[in-house]
């Protein structure tokens, strides 16, 4: 690179006298990049081809070109019909996988007549209970041909055995299963809260889902490490990369632990990535994610097949990027991020709907955040050719930077002990919420501008219609569980819920005990306190 390094230009030298202009990360935006800004840099070393080592320019060959990615729209209200007709509608429109959103009581284990429930079920999510509600969320839908993601957790393995045992039921062969669990349990103590159990009983639960589809459904992704409520808790971009593949590592090294050869498990990891504002910096985020994981896996962990080295991944657009004030412009807003999701390689995509400020969106938004991945699709031109942003001055220094910022991070995770015990410290949730607050600090003084909030406001805002969710959902939903629990068997749920708890004390996998569990008609809330009752409950530590 340095034998085409030339003397700038006078006027691109003045320049270096304005304001510093810095990235959502403080990384500094020089106003001009010359190859001077790429000084020892390798093609091969940082760059390669697509489908090869380091996987910096994309972890298939032809991209885009060979297949688009994955337009899922993250959807799930009030009971399983209501959702169930959402999925419909958005299939009959084009989206090519489902992601389904739980409401609060079934991500934390609890059931929908539980006193703590009241007031929350379906309100965030669909009310899931037990079997009945997972073949009502899934009825006329062909389990074999769509890929399913789930946003769940803590219970994560009762969700995914009852979407299991439904597949069962319908006939379809579970080893054609495909789709995502999300089950990231360390970014739920970090920044989202929906944990149920301590980190030791939790990180087991996790590996023995490894375990299980491993050898029962090959083709599922059995975690999806999420950078993304971190991001949305109001991390960096260097912040996110940094945590997200920390998080990744520990769950990589648990895994091995307790057994299971790294090669065996590694090729169905996914992660799960946010697409915020800034366009170039989100793109040379995922590039430079992508990069460092095939480097960990490789060197560090020593795995022989590319396909452990690939990081693998969905993008949601920002979520906290979303205003209530002129909702319109959240159109544009998610539109600019899904372009730097497609710009920096995702695998599967999740667009925001315009309404999210206000409420669950409603079809007409939904409709249109999905039409948006479409129009990037087929409209833009972006997807004609692999990784079109590769080479540009800027963005490749963006990637340098974000890589060697983030390996810091790693580093001084290490040097405490590894992720959980910096979570233990507080020390990742200490970092967000520092980030955080400064952001929110620059937006206040106006050196962050938020287009409708803090400038170019209006005296008077024009409504937007809004989804309301049926409050006599909640009702509907505690008679169904019951009528669950009337007619189930009483001896076999007794003795499935018994040997889910045998299970859980002597160590073995869970899984064939949580499928037997719900086929038996135990509910998620009974099977996460059979659980409770042998692991306990998690405390969360207050970080000041």
């Amino acid at each position: 690179m340095a034998d085409h390094v030339k003397t700038a230009p006078a006027s691109a030298k003045s320049a270096q006298t304005e304001e510093s202009i810095k990235t959502s990360s403080n990384i500094e935006v020089h106003p001009l990049y010359t190859p001077a800004d790429l000084q020892g840099w390798n093609y091969d070393q940082q760059l390669g081809y697509p489908g090869q080592f380091p996987f910096t320019r994309g972890i298939h060959p032809t991209m885009y070109r060979g297949r688009l990615w994955t337009m899922r729209q993250y959807a799930g209200m009030g009971d399983a019909e209501e959702s169930n007709r959402r999925y419909k509608y958005l299939l009959q429109n084009g989206t090519t996988g489902l992601s389904v959103a739980f409401d609060l009581p079934t991500q934390i284990g609890l059931d929908s007549d539980s006193p703590l429930a009241m007031g929350e079920v379906g309100k965030v999510g669909v009310a899931i209970d037990s079997i009945e509600d997972m073949r009502r969320l899934f009825d006329g839908i062909d389990l074999e041909k769509i890929s399913t993601s789930m946003t769940i957790n803590a219970t994560a393995a009762i969700l995914l055995a009852l979407y299991i045992a439904v597949a069962k039921r319908t006939g379809a062969q579970v080893r054609k299963l495909s789709g995502t669990v999300q089950n990231d349990i360390l970014k739920e103590y970090i920044a989202r809260g929906t944990y149920i159990y301590p980190p030791q009983a939790a990180m087991r639960i996790v590996t023995d889902i490894f375990a299980f589809a491993n050898k029962e459904v090959p083709e599922w992704n059995t975690i999806s490490i999420s950078g993304y409520h971190m991001r949305e808790a109001g991390c960096t971009a260097v912040q996110e990369v940094a945590f997200t593949l920390a998080d990744g590592m520990t769950y990589v090294q648990a895994a091995i632990d307790e057994g299971l050869d790294v090669d065996t498990f590694s090729p169905r990891l996914s992660f799960f990535f946010a697409s915020f504002s800034n366009f170039f910096e989100e793109i040379a985020k995922f590039r430079a994610a992508r990069r460092m994981w095939a480097r960990i896996m490789r060197d560090k962990f020593r795995a022989k097949n590319p396909k452990s080295w690939m990081l693998r991944f969905h993008t949601q657009t920002a979520g906290s990027s979303l205003t209530a004030q002129q909702p319109e412009n959240n159109i544009v807003r998610t539109a600019l991020q899904a372009l730097s999701a497609v710009l920096g390689g995702t695998q599967s995509l999740h667009t925001n709907s315009f309404d999210e400020a206000l409420a669950l969106p409603t079809e007409q938004a939904a409709r249109i955040a999905l039409r948006t991945q479409q129009i990037i699709a087929y409209e833009s031109g972006a997807a004609q050719t692999v990784d079109p942003i590769a080479g540009s001055y800027y963005v490749e220094s963006l990637t340098e930077e974000i890589e060697q910022r983030a390996e810091a991070y790693l580093k001084k995770i290490d040097a405490m002990g590894g992720m959980l015990k910096a979570i233990e410290r507080g020390y990742v949730q200490q970092e967000i919420q520092n980030a955080s607050y400064e952001f929110q600090q620059r937006v206040e003084r106006l050196e962050q501008v938020v287009v409708g909030v803090n400038r170019f406001r209006l005296e008077e805002e024009t409504p937007v219609p809004i989804l309301r969710i049926d409050e006599s959902l909640e009702r509907k939903q505690i008679e169904r569980l019951r009528a669950v629990r009337a007619k189930r068997n009483p001896g076999a749920w007794r003795d499935a819920l018994a040997r889910l708890e045998e299970l859980a004390r002597n160590g073995e996998n869970l899984m064939p005990a949580i499928i037997n569990a719900v086929e038996n008609y135990a509910t998620v809330g009974e099977i996460s306190d059979t659980m409770r009752k042998v692991f306990g409950e998690y405390k969360e530590a207050v970080v000041i």
